[in-house]
């Protein structure tokens, strides 16, 4: 028994002792002398959120380490990235259902637009350089090497036994750039045809191709990863997509249709996310940075068109416009574009419906 007692006045001892310490390291903290654990991490790392449709990948990828050197250098704060990549869609209504990122790229101006509406992005977003664009493309098609079907422009793809692939525009950005070339594609012959743009017309012609299709999936790039493993004879994708691949050795023919869309994607700042982090001054040199020549040509590499005009210029031989290129005011605008092809009783619906 007194061995016991002796044993536990020893404990009891040991945790006087120890309550001591802690509250002497408390107390420094307090006066001034505080742990370099509990400095505010701001203060040398700031964690920045990046939420990307997937296609931006592999160039965003490239970005990161060159921004994170650069900010190093300009403010001594070394940046940690955590990355989401998403079909745009996607993408847009995670972030808009609680996935916190603090800065955004998207396929498309309308998935902003939602985050906008969701309260999370300040509505003068546009207001920024190139109208809140980072990058742009075009829609292309690609087939495989040597162009066995002889494929040149959209109405090759409603001939009998094409098999076409491009992604479902009910979750991807990319596959409603591809939807607004197709269907741009049947207005721009229409009015060749009739003097004026005629959309029953070119609704008849989506509907066409579309009874080609093969495969409607999540994404742009899951879909050029059903084409590389084999499905489809062609498949309606964004210029960038296909030059990546074939830079990395893919044996594809590039098709630049003669009527088709120039692709614009947005990048914006989540402001309810960077406000409640306290990340808004790196998240908006990150969004600056990625407009800057160095940003761009990177892009460039990638295959993107740069907005950047000096350095689209240094590029222009390797991304030339097709005769009938047109840009989404052609269509009315991504307002009118929303609610005229992709509202629920919207022309692209009634294709799908088949009415």
């Amino acid at each position: 028994m007194k061995q016991k007692n002796s044993w536990s006045l020893r404990l009891l001892a040991g945790v006087l002792v120890l309550s001591m310490l802690l509250s002497g390291c408390s107390n420094a903290g307090e006066s001034g002398t505080q742990p370099a654990s509990a400095a505010p991490a701001a203060d040398g790392e700031v964690t920045l959120v990046i939420g990307a449709y997937s296609v931006a990948k592999d160039a965003v990828g490239e970005i990161l380490p060159e921004f994170q050197q650069y900010w190093k250098q300009k403010t001594g704060q070394n940046v940690r990235f955590q990355e989401s990549y998403e079909a745009s869609g996607t993408q847009a209504r995670a972030i808009a259902g609680g996935f916190e990122a603090d800065v955004t790229i998207l396929s498309l101006e309308g998935d902003v637009d939602k985050l906008v509406k969701a309260g999370l992005v300040n509505k003068d977003w546009k207001e920024a350089p190139y109208q809140g664009m980072v990058t742009r493309s075009i829609v292309v098609l690609g087939t495989r090497k040597g162009n066995p079907l002889g494929i040149h422009q959209f109405q090759d793809l409603a001939r009998p036994g094409v098999k076409v692939l491009y992604p479902n525009p009910k979750t991807s950005g990319g596959a409603q750039w591809d939807i607004n070339a197709i269907y741009g594609a049947g207005l721009k012959q229409s009015e060749r045809e009739e003097g004026q743009k005629d959309p029953s017309a070119a609704k008849a012609f989506l509907e066409a191709v579309h009874q080609n299709i093969e495969s409607l999936d999540k994404s742009g790039r899951a879909s050029m990863a059903a084409f590389e493993y084999g499905v489809g004879d062609v498949i309606v994708t964004y210029e960038n997509e296909l030059l990546a691949r074939m830079a990395k050795g893919a044996q594809y023919d590039l098709v630049v249709p003669d009527d088709t869309i120039l692709i614009e994607n947005p990048a914006a700042v989540v402001d309810s996310y960077v406000d409640k982090h306290g990340t808004r001054k790196v998240a908006e040199a990150f969004l600056d940075y990625l407009r800057t020549p160095e940003a761009q040509e990177i892009f460039a590499k990638h295959g993107f068109r740069p907005v950047d005009e000096q350095v689209m210029k240094a590029h222009r031989s390797e991304y030339p416009d097709p005769p009938g290129l047109f840009d989404i005011q052609y269509l009315g605008g991504w307002s009118e574009v929303r609610s005229s092809l992709y509202s629920k009783r919207g022309i692209w619906y009634q294709v799908l419906a088949g009415i």
